[in-house]
């Protein structure tokens, strides 16, 4: 049997107890990495689920909008598990409104959980990358870091932002081992896209199946969601050798979205 080639390595996955981050804390997970979670709510049926892979787990509760519980975080991460080799930026929130009507309040919880917090885990985690001379540092941006949609200004102001910040990323340690890329998916069917979905089929008068192929019809060329299970191969390709000179891109996996 082939030693997962992650053995060893530890990876800390933001906003991952389900969606995005959960698929792509299991797929690393599945190549041995120890896995550090993060995220709101119930995390033990995800704990669990890591843990049943055979690596072990850390949960940590830090709100990602206050830099201290992060600092807090990667304190603990690193008394665990010596350091974080992998960080995956994945925490990330929504609101919906035009721009003169946005709650001000709303748009700083935007920009600090899915832009602040992910220059705060990166310039925690780069000392000891860069140390190693091997790391992995991998943005979960969106479709939205590319093109933008009305109604979403602090959305696809952080997720430009989350891309700006890879680039800058790569470049300040493009002579060393550690690498860093951001993932841009299009539709994700995960719990925050299905209220999309469930809101749009209440409005329209459809049925959820209507209103999906109404909402993918809309961006989405392809007609299918992308999988947490597809997003998490990217994630581990980046980890792997075959990665080591990809850096600084913004890899869109959005069925033809940003090519319109």
């Amino acid at each position: 049997m082939t030693t997962p080639f992650l053995k060893g390595k530890t990876a800390l996955v933001t906003g991952s107890t389900s969606g995005i981050g959960l698929g792509l804390a299991t797929a690393l997970a599945q190549q041995g990495a120890h896995i550090v979670l993060n995220g709101f709510g119930a995390y033990a049926e995800a704990e669990q689920s890591i843990q049943a892979l055979g690596v072990q787990t850390l949960y940590h509760g830090a709100d990602m909008r206050k830099p201290t519980e992060i600092e807090d975080m990667m304190q603990a991460a690193a008394q665990r598990f010596g350091q974080v080799d992998i960080l995956v930026n994945n925490a990330g929130i929504q609101h919906v409104c035009a721009i003169e009507n946005f709650p001000t309040e709303k748009w700083d919880d935007v920009i600090a959980i899915n832009l602040s917090s992910a220059f705060h885990t990166t310039r925690l985690a780069l000392p000891a990358m860069k140390k190693a001379n091997w790391g992995r540092i991998i943005n979960v941006a969106s479709v939205h870091g590319l093109v933008g949609s009305a109604e979403k200004s602090a959305y696809v102001a952080a997720k430009h932002g989350i891309v700006g910040l890879t680039k800058v990323t790569a470049l300040e340690t493009a002579t060393t081992g550690v690498t860093c890329n951001a993932i841009c998916p299009g539709w994700v069917l995960t719990p925050l896209v299905q209220q999309q979905v469930d809101a749009k089929a209440a409005a329209l008068n459809i049925s959820n199946e209507e209103a999906k192929r109404v909402l993918l019809g809309e961006k989405e060329p392809s007609m299918q969601f992308t999988t947490p299970e597809e997003l998490g191969a990217l994630a581990v390709f980046f980890c792997t050798a075959a990665g080591n000179n990809v850096r600084g891109v913004a890899w869109n996996m959005d069925g033809g979205w940003a090519a319109q």
